[in-house]
């Protein structure tokens, strides 16, 4: 969370901070300034892209890509030899992001997430993908937990981005391989999605007027978290019954 006494006055100059709150960071001063999720004090007023990279410690930073931010939403790919001066209006903050994929492992990336959202898939340390089925936008992520009572550990998640997300919502969730309960016991509301070529099981759940929407507040990373409240809630509408070795 920003700090709410930052001051145009500070030895240190917060980039995030003058960026949301429409300043323009003035000149002479130190800039702290953000490179995924972790902040950096430079006492230059303008770096180069390769200068910049090379604060996060990746190496060689020709093998990294870097992504500047504006208050205005646009997002830019800045050259490692292409000046970046703080003291431009609207500057937020910085994105890396690795160019020498592995050949056969490149993550799908058939359309472009919301900022956030694209944040948020990255806290999780997971391989996420985004695919595009006919009109349909699908976020997959692999290798998500599953508490336990499943015959599966881990599953890749399926979350259909319905079309005016993120006014509409997001709503259910897919699973593959799909899911049984340990115990035998049935699980309502089920029905298969071919989804990337592979059998996704969905499962039909969905908000109540007690927990609607929130346009501007709710996105993939308040949706997410709900699977694992239906996970869970599966045991509490049927008590887990432990199977006889």
């Amino acid at each position: 969370m920003m700090d709410p006494n930052f001051s145009l006055n500070d030895e240190i100059i917060d980039l995030e901070w003058c960026a949301k709150c429409g300043h323009t960071a003035p000149k002479g001063k130190k800039y702290r300034i953000l490179i995924d999720r972790k902040n950096y004090v430079v006492d230059k007023e303008c770096m180069t892209g390769k200068e910049i990279l090379s604060l996060t410690g990746e190496t060689p930073p020709e093998r990294y890509q870097l992504r500047q931010k504006f208050k205005d939403g646009r997002v830019v790919t800045i050259k490692n030899d292409q000046v970046v001066c703080f003291t431009e209006p609207g500057v937020e903050k910085f994105k890396t992001l690795a160019c020498d994929q592995t050949e056969g492992e490149s993550p799908q990336r058939g359309f472009t997430l919301l900022e956030e959202d694209q944040e948020y898939l990255d806290t999780l340390g997971l391989k996420w993908e985004t695919i595009k089925q006919g009109n349909q936008n699908w976020v997959l992520i692999h290798g998500y937990s599953v508490p336990k009572g499943y015959n599966f550990e881990n599953v890749t998640v399926a979350v259909l981005m319905s079309p005016g997300y993120p006014t509409a919502q997001l709503d259910m969730a897919y699973f593959y391989p799909p899911l049984q309960r340990t115990d035998q016991q049935p699980i309502g509301a089920l029905a298969n999605m071919n989804i990337d070529g592979r059998i996704f099981q969905r499962w039909s759940r969905h908000r109540t007027p007690v927990n609607p929407w929130r346009p501007g507040i709710d996105n993939l990373g308040t949706h997410v978290p709900l699977v694992d409240t239906w996970l869970l809630q599966e045991f509490d509408k049927r008590p887990y019954h432990g199977v006889s070795a």
